[in-house]
């Protein structure tokens, strides 16, 4: 079972360029020593030595993960800021991830921040610039299709509020969020950019489960069926993707983690409890298809 390559779809990592543009802020997003404010969500403590790229390749290493796509997580709140302000974190982070890929021997695979994606095997946003194609978001599309270049959707910031427990922005806000951008995508997207290939991070939350109540409202599976929509797993166990491949077969799943903010154990055990062809299948092929693709 081990023997079969593992691509991971779904980690996070900071430069360090990155690292110390944050701890330059004075206001959130920034960094306090390990104390990450994020606007919003509030404070919250980080392990920076997991951004380390040895530690990292380490990480991988005792899992079996071969090769590690990684993004910014729009969580940060980076979308939100002054233009400049925005665009200075965005290269700090891309100039950074480069030279961190440059460095790992093709073992990690960065994604774009920002609008350009030269470079780069695709681009990461938030769920919420899915719900506004017209606003800037086109022209990034219509290159990511030309490249044949992918796009990773991922949640946006959430919210904290005193009289919500802590889980509920990862819970509640950002899987509703990446709901939202499917439907979105099914509804506009898919039509307008037919050759784009896209991942929605964390089974877009859910979004697969809602299918039958699509159907409910008088949309026909062939209309919700896109070979070009994938799913990463992360966070999900077997019950969900047990759901997910009796919908869409094996086809349109990606394995993914959220490394470092979540452990890849759980996530490795679930895939390679379903056997070594689904494994195979999930870890290997359909990330190696979108990869192959977008170099």
């Amino acid at each position: 079972m081990h023997g079969v390559q593992t691509i991971d779809f779904h980690q996070h990592f900071w430069p360090e360029q990155l690292i110390d543009a944050l701890a330059r802020r004075e206001r959130p997003p920034l960094l306090r020593g390990s104390t990450l404010e994020v606007p919003d969500e509030g404070a919250s403590e980080v392990d920076l030595g997991a951004h380390d790229l040895r530690a990292r390749l380490a990480l991988m290493d005792e899992h079996g993960i071969d090769v590690s796509v990684v993004s910014l997580a729009p969580t940060l709140g980076i979308a939100s800021l002054e233009a400049d302000e925005a665009a200075a974190l965005v290269s700090a982070y891309e100039q950074g991830i480069l030279e961190l890929a440059s460095a790992s021997s093709g073992r990690i695979v960065p994604l774009a921040a920002g609008k350009d994606v030269e470079g780069f095997a695709g681009a990461c946003i938030g769920a919420p610039d899915l719900l506004e194609l017209d606003r800037g978001r086109a022209t990034q599309f219509d290159e990511l299709e030309r490249r044949g270049a992918f796009l990773f959707v991922h949640p946006g910031p959430g919210s904290a509020r005193n009289d919500r427990p802590l889980w509920w922005p990862a819970v509640v806000e950002y899987t509703a969020q990446m709901q939202a951008a499917y439907a979105a995508w099914l509804a506009e997207g898919a039509e307008r950019w037919p050759g784009l290939r896209v991942v929605f991070a964390i089974l877009a939350g859910g979004g697969p489960f809602q299918l039958e109540r699509l159907q409910s409202r008088g949309v026909s599976g062939r209309e919700i069926m896109h070979e070009n929509v994938f799913f990463d797993t992360a966070s999900y166990g077997r019950r969900a993707l047990e759901l997910c491949m009796s919908t869409f077969g094996v086809g349109q799943l990606l394995f993914g983690t959220d490394a470092p903010v979540l452990d890849p154990a759980p996530a490795l055990d679930s895939i390679r409890g379903f056997g070594e062809a689904v494994a195979d299948t999930l870890c290997r092929q359909n990330p190696a298809r979108l990869l192959a693709r977008s170099s």
